[in-house]
């Protein structure tokens, strides 16, 4: 034996090698060099509110830090913001849950990241329908599962078939992952499709993850249906997963939760205690004081988030060669560039909606994010999380690329 085969070689794991960084933050992270070297950039690309965090929250941070809240708090939360989430998911979601069912993690991605790491064991196998957001794939893989996509098109609102989801349920299905309002398409899922789904899942069984983050972002007079609102079976298999980014303007805060089955929740408690300990004492303290005071800050953004959507999809609709459906939720736009893919910019053709988003932020200055990174060939994702002002002017710089094209 060579003296070299006694020792390790220093490499990065398989887990971390396989792991694809995410393409909206990549866009978003392109999108910001350009603006910082004096780029007139338009950005569709990332998922956060442009609108400030309500003063009342900012105050109550700073009254955290009067108060002296620097220190950690118990693994899963404490327990007043936790019995403010009780109350919040009693008041708009008629359910009951305990303190004792809910665990408090640094955003709702944070949340859906020890879920899975919970629930999921090698090779267990979890269904994505698809379009998805982009890093639910990639924490099952994390966990060590196996993500199933679900595809579903335009033609049934980028929701699934019964047919299409009861045919990929085997006995290694651990879990469905549900999002409604959806990111990316704000697709909001019907009570019967949400039945199906809860009578399939008791019937095999197997979990239901519910990311509900833009549940507050719905349109149309439409209101909010949780799957755990179905039956105490279903809502005993279902972990809910919402948060204060998406509601509250509040990204930067990092406060996510869930609400699910105590064993599975003590044991995801215990897991993080090891990975992270605590969300952030004094974001807990100003989300507590969110759910429990005024709401009429997010109904204000709500309204205008529908003034955007109405006016993006009215612009989107008027380009010739691309179109896109009326979301009922969240605050993103899927542009169907479909008939444009084979045309050509100045000899390149366009193959794929990764040369459409380059092509575009290179020549035009404005930022989406390719549908390729949702399961979505031949789509673009905008968000209308913007001013009117810059929508106007990203859909007319997409407007004169796309009437460039050969």
């Amino acid at each position: 034996m060579q003296e070299d085969d006694l020792f390790m070689a220093l490499t990065i794991s398989h887990r971390c090698q396989n792991i694809a960084p995410s393409v909206t933050l990549q866009i978003d992270a392109r999108a910001k060099e350009m603006r910082a070297a004096g780029l007139d950039v338009i950005g569709f690309g990332a998922g956060e509110p442009d609108f400030p965090t309500p003063q009342h929250i900012c105050d109550a941070a700073k009254e955290a830090l009067d108060l002296g809240m620097t220190r950690y708090t118990p693994a899963a939360g404490t327990k007043e913001l936790r019995k403010a989430i009780c109350e919040k998911l009693r008041r708009d979601n008629d359910m009951t849950y305990t303190y004792g069912d809910i665990l408090v993690s640094s955003g709702a991605k944070h949340t859906l990241f020890t879920i899975l790491q919970g629930i999921i064991d090698p090779g267990d196998e979890v269904l994505i329908p698809t379009p998805c957001w982009v890093s639910y794939p990639e924490m099952v893989r994390m966990a060590g599962g196996v993500p199933i996509f679900i595809p579903a098109d335009e033609s049934t609102n980028f929701i699934p078939t019964s047919r299409d989801i009861a045919s990929r349920v085997t006995r290694r299905t651990k879990a469905i992952i549900i999002t409604s309002p959806s990111n990316p398409n704000g697709s909001v899922w019907e009570q019967e499709q949400l039945q199906f789904v809860a009578d399939l899942a008791v019937s095999h069984p197997f979990y239901v993850i519910s990311d509900e983050i833009y549940e507050k972002l719905i349109y149309d007079g439409r209101k909010h249906l949780s799957i755990a609102q179905l039956g105490e079976q279903i809502k005993a298999q279902t972990f809910l997963v919402n948060g204060m980014s998406k509601a509250y303007a509040m990204t930067g805060w990092r406060i996510g939760y869930v609400a699910g089955p105590r064993h599975e929740i003590t044991a995801m408690a215990n897991f993080q205690s090891q990975a992270t300990s605590n969300a952030n004492t004094i974001a807990q303290y100003a989300a507590m004081k969110a759910l429990q005071g005024d709401q009429s800050c997010v109904d204000e953004m709500v309204k205008e988030f529908e003034k955007r959507r109405n006016l993006m999809v009215d612009r989107i609709n008027a380009i010739p060669g691309v179109s896109c459906r009326k979301p009922q939720g969240a605050f993103y736009i899927m542009m169907n560039i479909k008939q444009l893919l084979g045309r050509t910019y100045n000899g390149r053709v366009l193959e794929s909606s990764m040369d459409f988003a380059e092509l575009l932020l290179a020549e035009k200055q404005v930022a989406v994010v390719p549908g390729v990174a949702f399961e979505a060939e031949g789509f673009c994702r905008l968000s209308y999380a913007v001013s009117a002002d810059q929508i106007n002017r990203g859909l007319d710089r997409i407007e004169e690329f796309v009437l460039t094209l050969g």
